[in-house]
């Protein structure tokens, strides 16, 4: 994990903080004003709903796994695991009140690494406020106060050794993983098949089973622990076979233009030259599998030459990929007893001993800006991406720091709403669960919104929404 510089003032929360570059349309999108922040002081939003019930729920879950474990931290660590579990829980019972009566978000009173730069992003929030009282739950960007509850999460196990590195979030992503076994049999059967003709495929054959996979990874998505506040939510049939029926529920389906790119590098490509495709990881379980299988098509294919996956470096949003989970699941893999399964995961390990595929966290992935602020806040990373071929960024969340998480107009594009943040070409994957969505084409989103009201909330719908860098 690489140390970020601490930034001074609100430079890289301030519209334009991201670097120069495609002057004609970035200099538009600087002189566009940026649409208010989604927040929970809009009562009734998704937003509201999220920080007066979900989050509520997550900690309470959190509570509860912390005390079922008591006699296992009692086992391993004596009388220090159980007092650092009661710690921990009191810390967090404190967290759950703050929330709940909307008090002012507090600094980080811990020494991680990360710890400076997020009181300077609360002393920008208070900057921000005009003057209007301390920023508080409720009256904070969504995105601020979610991302800093996951931080305060970890700061109650961070600071409470003997039970520091324990994630409170293990099981459920287990679980989640165990319960699509189906499923991931067979993706895993589908995958090992085609892997046996990969290479006598025609540009047409070969298309369209990249879209294939570009859709499981796609509704893969839908696995979203956070999103149901923890409650199972695992794939149970195989993702392959209703395709089809969910082409319509794509409302922007860029996967064209995402061949063009890849099939474009692939003939320009030299002996010297290789294409390297970026995925910044969203879920593990089920959708982690599904980011592996499309990874290793691209290889096998020769669509691209290495790849490189980004998790979080601390358990997050309750189930994302951290290292351990990215991991364990190429092991659980590896040692299934299902012929397919195994010869996945064998392969995987592989591809990560040749450094064909590599494995990144970066603490940026944890902090709570906008991507737009990456290039001031966090330059070696931006650096980084500028070296890929394509970045593709899986999930909501990473969607909602594409565009700022804000209240855009449906018909606003998205090279817009991503407001100077252009390291690489890059697209999103992503189901639906949050209140901001951009680059529709005019009336498509009212017209939902007519017989759906719930339409960007559900996970019903997705994007494979693409934007080319210049």
């Amino acid at each position: 994990m690489v140390d970020l510089p601490v930034t001074s003032g609100c430079l890289a929360l301030l519209p334009g903080g991201g670097p120069s570059g495609s002057e004609g349309r970035n200099k538009m999108a600087a002189t566009m004003a940026l649409p208010v922040s989604l927040s929970g002081r809009f009562k009734g939003s998704f937003a509201y709903v999220t920080i007066k019930d979900r989050l509520p729920q997550i900690l309470t879950r959190v509570i509860d796994t912390l005390h079922r474990h008591k006699n296992e931290f009692f086992e391993e660590h004596g009388e220090k695991g159980v007092e650092a579990e009661k710690r921990a829980i009191s810390f967090l019972s404190k967290l759950r009140n703050e929330l709940q009566t909307d008090k002012p978000v507090t600094p980080l009173e811990d020494e991680l690494p990360d710890a400076a730069l997020w009181n300077q992003y609360l002393d920008c929030q208070r900057n921000l406020s005009n003057g209007n009282g301390e920023p508080s739950w409720f009256q904070s960007p969504w995105l601020y106060v979610e991302c800093y509850m996951y931080r305060r999460i970890h700061s109650a196990l961070a600071q409470n050794p003997p039970i520091d590195n324990f994630d409170v979030f293990k099981e459920g992503k287990a679980q989640n993983f165990f319960e699509s076994q189906e499923a991931v049999i067979a993706l895993c059967t589908y995958f090992q098949e085609l892997l046996k003709n990969v290479k006598d495929l025609d540009e047409k054959q070969l298309q369209g089973e990249l879209f294939k996979l570009l859709q499981v990874a796609l509704w893969g998505n839908k696995c979203d622990l956070s999103f149901s506040a923890g409650e199972e939510s695992s794939q149970k049939s195989s993702p392959l076979q209703s395709l089809e029926d969910l082409i319509p529920y794509v409302l922007v389906n860029d996967m064209e233009k995402l061949w063009s790119l890849l099939i474009n590098a692939k003939k320009r490509t030299t002996d010297k030259s290789i294409v390297r495709v970026d995925i910044i990881l969203d879920n593990a379980g089920f959708e982690l599998v599904t980011d592996l299988v499309l990874s290793d098509f691209l290889l096998s294919s020769k669509l691209a030459d290495e790849i490189h996956f980004h998790g979080k470096s601390f358990p997050w949003y309750v189930s994302d990929t951290t290292k351990h989970d990215f991991n364990w699941t190429i092991k659980q893999l590896q040692s299934a007893n299902h012929m397919r399964m195994s010869r996945c995961g064998i392969n995987w390990e592989g591809n990560l001993k040749k450094g064909v595929w590599v494995y990144h966290d970066h603490m940026f992935w944890t902090l709570p800006y906008e991507y737009s602020s990456m290039a001031k806040v966090a330059p070696d990373l931006y650096a980084d991406l500028q070296k890929s071929n394509l970045l593709l960024f899986k999930g909501d969340l990473n969607y909602r720091k594409l565009t700022g998480d804000r209240k855009w107009e449906y018909t606003v594009p998205f090279y817009q709403a991503l407001n100077k943040f252009h390291p690489a070409p890059l697209c999103s994957l992503r189901t639906l669960k949050s209140d901001t969505q951009v680059g529709l084409k005019p009336g498509q989103g009212e017209q939902i919104q007519a017989s759906e009201p719930e339409w960007m909330i559900s996970g019903k719908y997705g994007i494979v929404q693409f934007d080319a860098a210049v």
